[in-house]
C-alpha cells in the first residue's frame, strides 16, 4: 500500500440529505422489537436512526465483490479486501424528530496503517455533522478498519469470557437472519457478511453471519435511553471488540457509573464482549 496516496484523501468532503419519514421510523422501531405505532411529525425519532439516512446508493454495476460500493469515491481506495466498523463517537446537540430533513456533511479526517496479529490494518476516520433546519444535531466520528483476507484455518479455541460488571439493565436479542436482513434493508447495506452465509464461510471464513456494528450500537443507545430516565444523552462512544455472529442469542447490558455516566456492553451467548460503550448524560 502507498500510504501517501491513501492520505491524499484526507480532507475530502461530501454532502448527502435525507428525510426521517414515518415509515423509516416504524421500520427502526420494529427492528428494535417495539410497537411501530403511527409516528407523527415532531415525534422523537428512535436513537441511531441517523445510520439509516442517506446511505450510498451505487448501481449494481458499481459494487465490489463484497457487496459494498467499489472503493475510490469518497472513501480512499484501500486495497485490503475486508472492511468492518471499528467503532466511533457521537456528540448529541439536538434530538432528531420525525419529518426532519437532515443534511449530513462528511470529511475524511485520517488514514493510518498499523500491523495487527492478522497482518496489515488500515484505519480510516470519517467526521460527520448532521444538521436540521434547527441547526447542528449530531457530530460523529466513524472509524472504519480494513484488513487482509484471513486464510482458512481450523477453528481456534475461544478465549474464556472476562469478568464483567453486574448489569443494572439487560436485554436478550435473538441473532437470527431475519433481524440482520431487516436492518440491512433499512440501511440499504449490501455488505454480504450480513446475509450471505456461503460468502461468509467460504470467502471471509467467518463461522456465521455477522451482526452489524451500528445495529449493536443502536441497541446500546436504546438501552442507554432507558437507563437515562428521561435525561438526554450528551455523548456516546463505542468500540467493536470482536465480531458477533448469528445462530445464538446475545445480550445488551448497561449500568450507571455515576450521576452522569453509563457503561454499556454487548456479550455473545458465551458471555464474551463483542462491543463496549460509554455514554454521558446532559
Amino acid at each position: 500500500m502507498n500510504l501517501a496516496e491513501l492520505q491524499a484523501w484526507i480532507g475530502r468532503t461530501e454532502e448527502a440529505e435525507d428525510w426521517i419519514t414515518p415509515q423509516m421510523t416504524r421500520g427502526l422501531r420494529a427492528v428494535l422489537d417495539q410497537d411501530p405505532g403511527e409516528p407523527q411529525p415532531g415525534d422523537p425519532a428512535p436513537p441511531g436512526i441517523h445510520w439509516c439516512l442517506a446511505p450510498p446508493t451505487a448501481p449494481m454495476s458499481a459494487l465490489g465483490p463484497d457487496g459494498h460500493p467499489a472503493r475510490g469515491g469518497f472513501l480512499p481506495p484501500v486495497p485490503l479486501p475486508r472492511r468492518m466498523w471499528a467503532g466511533g463517537e457521537l456528540e448529541f446537540l439536538d434530538r432528531l424528530l420525525v419529518d426532519d430533513r437532515v443534511l449530513r456533511r462528511s470529511r475524511i479526517e485520517s488514514v493510518e496503517l498499523k500491523q495487527g496479529r492478522s497482518g496489515a490494518l488500515c484505519f480510516v476516520a470519517v467526521r460527520h455533522e448532521l444538521s436540521t433546519g434547527r441547526g447542528a444535531a449530531i457530530r460523529e466520528r466513524h472509524d472504519i478498519v480494513y484488513r487482509e483476507a484471513a486464510p482458512p484455518a481450523a477453528p481456534a479455541s475461544p478465549a474464556p469470557p472476562a469478568a464483567l460488571p453486574e448489569a443494572e439493565a439487560s436485554r436478550t436479542i435473538q441473532a437470527n437472519p431475519v433481524l440482520l436482513f431487516r436492518y440491512s434493508a433499512l440501511t440499504f447495506n449490501g455488505h454480504r457478511i450480513h446475509y450471505d452465509r456461503r460468502y461468509c464461510q467460504e470467502e471471509e471464513h467467518y463461522p456465521g453471519l455477522v451482526v452489524h456494528g451500528p445495529l449493536q450500537a443502536t441497541l446500546l443507545l436504546d438501552l442507554a435511553r432507558d437507563l437515562a430516565d428521561g435525561r438526554p444523552l450528551r455523548s456516546f462512544r463505542f468500540r467493536g471488540v470482536q465480531p458477533l455472529f448469528d445462530g445464538a442469542p446475545f445480550s445488551v447490558n448497561g449500568r450507571r457509573t455515576g450521576t452522569q455516566r453509563l457503561e454499556l456492553w454487548v456479550t455473545d451467548a458465551a458471555g464474551r464482549q463483542a462491543m463496549t460503550a460509554e455514554a454521558a448524560l446532559a
